[in-house]
């Protein structure tokens, strides 16, 4: 095999050839063709090498979902360049934090979150970014000059392609490399459990800063020649206007999307029949949600997975997988990881993950890249069952992560956020379940002083984003913990589900 037969950027180049003047792309009612894409991407990767942003090179945005990035995307994959696709979500100060991390040779940002990038830029003293917008008022028309030119390079398989963040159980965040070979396995995997041609319609929810805004559904309805909607922000009654009007035929969102779908009061009025997939990823849906939208026809099936692994590592095949996590796709193979052995056979233990769409590692992270892998397996985290036929269920969240709606959240992150108040003597926080969002931050506290639950609030605010503070705190006269000193906090959950029952 050529060393650049996996490459995304030959992807926009074959479709255009095939059909150029087909849809690619619904942007806020615009369509992109695939003749444009292709066009813009191919100028605009030639335009990057030209200033420097060549191969090897790591461009991160600050935007919404918007077409102008997926040109971007194709036009890294071309050039050899890695996206860096930052959250809008984070504050001034998380945002720095990652671009410090990335160290990128340019920053593009849509106009609606130039405030808080304007700020992150300000606490990165000494460290100057080429920044300019997004598009073909931005990017596409001038690209400034990279600090260290970078030139033209053709990529190779192994060559980095997204740069993407994820929460950890420490307060740092990781930066997961995924490189065009594993975007290419990850969705060859996900084109063997639900095929798509080019009449597929794809409505794309969840935001471009999460893997399953490329890897789950988008990059591989452009590999074969589909359309994708984009939406900017999830609007329910938007999303299922949107399913209506364009006979979407697949979709992907966690469980607070169709929670939130099926509460909707256009939710039965809406045609939803031309829905043929519609995957679950980031926790487990509901059973009462799960039998709603099955009797509108609309054919959920339970996926799992994570940014390390590209993300796609299980999924339902049928309705008797309810209540799993489903099996492996095609070219992941999965293991256990009991008493520090691997186990092939069914039982209890930490998941384990192997297959070619894994990631490359932590940028310039090797101790966390190390402490992630077991030999060649990837390490979940994740404590699970497996069955005889090869069906994972998901027990509990090993790493302790809360994972909110399309949010994954590092408690230790939010408790060193609350000991900076000096009220607060010792923090704990940890996520409990929530019928809207799946999960939901709760964080108890041992007082030395008087804060109330207001000035707590108004603490937090620009410290950590708005979806990381609690719904909920809880005043305790001492918090469990180990003979190490972590905080046992299945131990404060349980105390409060008996709370709850009690009342």
């Amino acid at each position: 095999m050529a060393p650049d037969a996996l490459t995304l950027g030959r992807w926009t180049t074959d479709r255009a050839a095939i059909d150029p003047a087909r849809p690619a792309i619904v942007d806020r009612g615009v369509a992109v063709s695939y003749g444009e894409l292709e066009a813009r991407a191919t100028a605009l990767a030639h335009a990057l090498g030209e200033a420097g942003h060549g191969r090897g090179a790591r461009i991160a945005t600050v935007t919404g979902s918007t077409a102008d990035q997926v040109v971007l995307l194709f036009a890294c994959a071309k050039a050899g360049a890695m996206l860096v696709p930052l959250s809008w979500r984070l504050t001034a100060g998380e945002l720095a934090e990652q671009l410090r991390i990335a160290d990128p040779s340019l920053l593009l940002v849509e106009d609606d979150h130039r405030p808080v990038a304007e700020a992150a830029l300000d606490r990165l003293a000494g460290h100057r970014i080429p920044t300019t917008a997004l598009g073909a008022a931005g990017i596409e028309t001038a690209v400034p000059d990279a600090s260290v030119h970078l030139g033209h390079g053709a990529p190779v398989d192994d060559d980095g392609l997204l740069m993407l963040f994820t929460s950890g159980t420490t307060s740092a965040p990781k930066a997961v490399v995924l490189s065009h070979a594993s975007c290419a396995w990850s969705n060859l995997s996900l084109s063997r459990a639900t095929p798509m041609t080019p009449d597929d319609v794809v409505l794309q929810v969840l935001p471009q800063h999460h893997v399953a805004g490329w890897n789950i559904q988008p990059l591989l309805a452009w590999w074969v020649g589909a359309r994708v909607v984009l939406e900017r922000t999830f609007d329910a009654g938007r999303a299922l206007a949107l399913i209506e009007r364009h006979r979407v035929t697949a979709t992907m969102g966690v469980p607070t999307t169709y929670r939130a779908l099926v509460q909707h009061p256009d939710f039965l009025a809406r045609d939803l029949s031309s829905l043929t997939t519609a995957i679950v990823g980031g926790g487990m849906l509901d059973p009462r949600a799960t039998e709603l939208l099955r009797r509108q026809g609309v054919p959920v099936r339970q996926g799992y997975g994570l940014t390390e692994a590209a993300p796609n590592v299980s999924l339902a095949r049928d309705e008797s997988d309810d209540g799993t996590a489903g099996r492996p796709y095609p070219h992941v193979d999965v293991a256990l990881l009991v008493d520090g052995r691997v186990q092939t056979a069914p039982g209890r233990g930490e998941l384990l993950v192997r297959g070619p769409a894994l990631f490359q590692g932590y940028f310039r992270d090797p101790e966390a890249t190390a402490e992630a892998r077991f030999g060649s397996w990837l390490r979940t985290g994740d404590l699970v069952e497996r069955d005889a036929a090869g069906r994972i269920r998901v027990v509990d969240r090993m790493k302790d992560i809360v994972r909110s709606g399309a949010e994954s959240i590092a408690p230790i992150e939010v408790e060193l956020a609350l000991l900076e108040h000096p009220a607060v003597a010792e923090a704990a926080v940890a996520g409990v379940p929530s019928e809207r969002w799946g999960e939901e931050v709760v964080a108890w506290l041992v007082l030395e002083g008087e804060a109330t639950e207001a000035e707590l609030r108004r603490h937090l605010d620009g410290r950590i984003a708005d979806f990381k503070h609690p719904k909920r705190f809880v005043v305790v006269d001492a918090i469990p913990r180990t003979s190490t000193g972590k905080p046992l906090r299945r131990a404060l959950t349980a105390s409060l589900e008996q709370q709850g029952a009690a009342s």
